[in-house]
């Protein structure tokens, strides 16, 4: 089996491929250019988003060329892969946004040098397109029945699936095509769910260029898939309780970002090494056969250094240690807010401080913490949702660490 091939299995990036021994083929004689798509849902990719693209740099690694597939064209629709109901329509002007906000985060991942690596938008040959001729080019190499048996579309019908939808597939399907004829394709890589979309584009460069023997040699082409990534707890990666793991560390704070991987199940400490960093299986053994905190926060520190760089993550990993582990860190590096020291001098609501630290959605909330015993100000219990919070109870250096319960928790300091 071919070196790269053996590498994505090794590490977790293998579910199923079109013709595994025909791939291991091709990438001995020689590098190949594959692809793998998003679509810009949002103006930010999460960490589920991502596992494919840790697959393209071990790919690239290996002298194989990489693409990243923006799907401003696509996007218009939304892939009902996965979903139990018909996604958000945006505008088109957000979208364009979204291509160009997505391409800049996985151009800092993946490093674009337009010969090795480059990103492209299927917005390039889908937006003007002819529906008629559409139909008539594309769609007659589909068949209706065919598509239904797919699980993407089985799941979706029971629930309703519009025929904007239904043309999902048929669009992905042309991308792989276009995408062959332009550069040379020969891969697409995705995600367990993508099969069925890899699949149609796999048939339809086999109907539209292949025939004779030497056609379907020179237009050979193979779609490989991952599993999906699920947590050993059931949920689903990349999501917390406040939602989804983004990338954009406005939307989710380094620390917050940091914390989500030091808390991962024990169980999985060792299959997200493999997949989210770079280090060599046999260091991962290495690790994961010793302490588990130890390897949970090795974890967190190197997937936040390969995202956000390693300054942000020695910050985080100093501020968690300064916060959890007492066992140095600095302080310094905690999440931290800022209040008018008058504040302090009148006394703040211990509900408004919680609030007013993100460390509770409402006051509401705030109260119910508190009641339920899951609050502390520097170490010390909170347990009257009436109380006040003055320059009093500070800390030797006039600050405020706040707790909510064992994982959450805000430095304040009054200016």
């Amino acid at each position: 089996m071919n070196k790269a091939i053996e590498t994505l299995q090794e590490r977790g990036f293998f579910n199923q491929c079109t013709d595994l021994d025909g791939l291991s083929s091709l990438m001995d004689k020689g590098a190949v250019t594959f692809y793998v798509g998003c679509d810009p849902t949002g103006a930010s990719l999460h960490i589920g988003h991502m596992v494919p693209f840790f697959a393209l740099r071990w790919l690239r690694s290996f002298g194989h060329t990489g693409v990243a597939l923006i799907g401003g064209g696509t996007g218009r629709i939304g892939d009902p892969s996965g979903k139990t109901e018909m996604r958000k329509m945006l505008d088109y002007a957000q979208i364009d946004a979204n291509v160009e906000s997505i391409k800049n985060q996985l151009d800092k991942f993946i490093g674009f040098d337009g010969k090795t690596a480059f990103a492209v938008n299927n917005k390039d040959w889908l937006e003007n397109v002819n529906y008629i001729d559409f139909l008539r080019d594309i769609g007659s190499c589909f068949s209706v029945n065919k598509m239904l048996t797919y699980e993407e579309y089985k799941l979706r019908l029971e629930k309703g699936l519009s025929f904007l939808e239904f043309n999902y597939q048929l669009l992905q399907a042309y991308d792989f095509y276009m995408l062959h004829q332009k550069y040379g394709m020969s891969l697409q890589i995705g995600g367990a769910d993508q099969w069925g979309n890899i699949t149609a584009g796999v048939d339809l460069i086999r109907r539209k260029l292949g025939g004779t023997a030497e056609l379907n040699a020179l237009h050979q082409v193979y779609g490989l898939t991952f599993p999906l990534i699920m947590r050993a707890d059931g949920k689903k990666m990349g999501k917390s309780e406040k939602g989804a793991i983004f990338l954009d560390p406005a939307l989710t704070p380094v620390f917050e970002f940091f914390q989500y991987w030091r808390n991962v199940p024990d169980a999985d400490v060792k299959k997200f090494m493999l997949l989210f960093t770079f280090l060599p299986a046999e260091e991962i053994d290495a690790v994961c056969s010793g302490d588990i905190n130890a390897a949970k926060e090795r974890l967190a520190y190197e997937v936040t250094a390969v995202i956000h760089g390693k300054a942000e993550a020695d910050k985080a990993l100093s501020g968690a240690r300064a916060a959890f582990s007492g066992a140095g860190g600095d302080k310094n590096s905690m999440p931290t807010v800022e209040l008018p020291s008058a504040r302090f001098d009148e006394g703040i609501s211990v509900c408004d401080l919680y609030f007013e630290t993100g460390l509770c959605a409402s006051k509401s909330d705030a109260r119910r913490l508190i009641e339920q015993g899951g609050a502390s100000i520097n170490g010390e219990p909170v347990k009257d949702v009436k109380a006040c919070v003055t320059k009093n109870d500070a800390d030797p250096d006039g600050e405020f660490v706040v707790r909510a319960g064992k994982k959450k928790i805000c430095r304040v300091v009054p200016r």
